[in-house]
């Protein structure tokens, strides 16, 4: 059985959660998320335990990879109704910026023309400084993935350290050709 599948989701008291055949819809104080699983994968709330229960039809190897990864993804979305995710991702280089119009994310960032990034539904940005954004929302999948799009848009070169990267990500400085003195 699947380590990670077969672990309860604790579901604290001010979250709710509806299960409608393979429609699970949860509710909180940050939003409202919902999951559609996979018809050999079934869901099952505990009210008294006030838990989510991951169960799964057969021993396949595509029913064994479906339930941990089902598991995971409803622990996802109790937590992101509850406290939310963020990604933080650095812009450096000289002149390089990000403001906001609106939901627009505008980015500065060594091209002729201003990069216009439009915020998908339920992800907000917020600008410390002009170098610094943050990423918020309750679906880890799609904060992550608009910080991997921000940041694909100029990513960080490995010989000058200009570009953007995620707040932690270490990237390898890489020495210039070397070339060769004297006599040939």
């Amino acid at each position: 059985m699947s380590r990670i599948g077969k672990q309860p989701v604790s579901v604290p008291k001010d979250v709710k959660v509806q299960i409608e055949s393979s429609l699970v819809t949860v509710s909180g104080p940050k939003g409202s998320l919902s999951f559609n699983c996979e018809p050999r994968i079934s869901v099952a709330f505990d009210s008294e335990a006030s838990t989510l229960i991951v169960t799964r039809a057969g021993e396949a190897r595509a029913e064994r990879a479906l339930h941990g990864t089902t598991r995971a993804t409803l622990a996802n979305m109790v937590v992101g109704v509850t406290q939310g995710f963020s990604r933080i991702v650095l812009i450096e280089g000289v002149g390089y910026t990000a403001s906001t119009q609106g939901r627009t994310l505008l980015l500065n960032v060594g091209f002729a023309n201003q990069v216009r990034l439009d915020l998908p539904q339920g992800v907000e940005v917020q600008l410390s400084s002009p170098q610094r954004m943050i990423f918020s929302g309750p679906d880890k999948q799609a904060v992550n993935a608009f910080a991997a799009r921000v940041r694909s848009v100029r990513l960080a070169n490995p010989y000058h350290q200009k570009g953007m990267r995620y707040e932690g990500e270490v990237i390898r400085r890489k020495a210039g050709k070397a070339f060769a003195t004297g006599p040939a």
